[in-house]
C-alpha cells in the first residue's frame, strides 16, 4: 500500500540532505509548466527549503494556452518567478541552421532550449536545477535527453504518475493542477495519445508486472528497451595504460 504522506516526508528530507551536501546556501530552480510534476516538485522544494529558496521559471513559446495554470501554481506557493518566452530564441536557432530540421528535432528543440534557460537562471541565482520527470515517463523514454530529462536532482524519478498525484493531494495542491490531463506542450497531443496506452496501465505494469493487453505490454517493453540509454551514463572509453 502506497503511503503518500510517508513518501512525501521522506522526499522532503532527501531534498534537504541534497542541498546540505551540494549547496547549503543554494536555491532550487524549477521549470513551471502548470502540470502535476512541476507543481509537486516545486511544492516539495518549498516544504524542504522554504519559499524564499525556490525560484520558478515559466517558459512559454509564444502563446501558451494554459499558462494561467503555471501562474496559479507559483501564486499558490508564493514563490519568486520569472517568465522567459523562448519563441525568438527557438526561431533564431532554427533560422541559423542551414538545412530543414527533422520533425523530431523540431519537437525536441524546445525542451533543450528550456533546459538551457533553466541553467542560465540557476547559475545567475546560485541555484540547483530540479528535474521534474517521473518514473512512468522515464520507463518508456517519454522525455528529451538533455532537455526535460536533465537536472541536478530528481525528486520524482522513482515515483509513478499515480503516486505523484497522491503526493500532490497530500501537499494540498489545487486539484486542477494535480489532475490536469498531461499534454506534451510540443505537438498538442496528450501524453496518452502519444504513448498509445494510459498511465494507469503503465503504472500497474511497472509496480506489479500485471497487464491484460499483450499488444500494450509489447509496446511498453519495446519503448523501455529502446530508451534505456536515456537513463544510463554516457558510454566512455577507458584506455588501458
Amino acid at each position: 500500500m502506497f503511503d503518500a504522506r510517508k513518501i512525501k516526508d521522506s522526499c522532503v528530507d532527501w531534498i534537504r540532505s541534497f542541498f546540505q551536501e551540494n549547496g547549503p546556501a543554494c536555491n532550487a530552480v524549477v521549470g513551471i509548466s502548470g502540470g502535476k510534476d512541476s507543481s509537486v516538485v516545486a511544492a516539495l522544494c518549498v516544504e524542504a527549503l522554504g519559499r524564499e529558496r525556490v525560484l520558478g521559471v515559466l517558459m512559454p513559446c509564444g502563446q501558451q494556452h494554459d499558462i494561467d495554470m503555471a501562474y496559479k501554481l507559483v501564486n499558490h506557493l508564493g514563490i519568486r518567478h520569472y517568465e522567459v518566452n523562448i519563441k525568438e530564441a527557438a526561431e533564431a536557432l532554427k533560422a541559423s541552421i542551414p538545412f530543414a530540421l527533422s520533425q523530431q528535432s523540431n519537437v525536441n528543440l524546445l525542451p533543450r532550449i528550456r533546459m538551457t534557460t533553466l541553467y542560465a537562471v540557476s547559475q545567475s541565482f546560485n541555484g540547483r536545477v530540479a528535474n521534474t520527470c517521473n518514473l512512468s515517463e522515464d520507463w518508456v523514454g517519454y522525455s528529451t535527453r538533455y532537455g526535460d530529462a536533465a537536472g541536478d536532482f530528481s525528486p520524482l524519478c522513482n515515483l509513478t504518475v499515480q503516486e505523484v498525484k497522491e503526493i500532490g493531494r497530500v501537499l494540498g495542491l489545487p486539484a486542477d493542477l494535480v489532475d490536469k490531463v498531461p499534454i506534451d506542450g510540443l505537438c498538442g497531443k496528450t501524453d496518452e495519445d502519444n504513448l498509445g496506452f494510459t498511465y494507469a496501465e503503465l503504472d500497474r505494469y511497472i509496480r506489479t508486472g500485471e497487464i491484460e493487453d499483450q499488444a500494450t505490454k509489447a509496446r511498453i517493453d519495446q519503448l523501455h528497451q529502446q530508451n534505456l540509454f536515456k537513463l544510463q551514463l554516457m558510454p566512455s572509453f577507458l584506455p588501458i595504460l
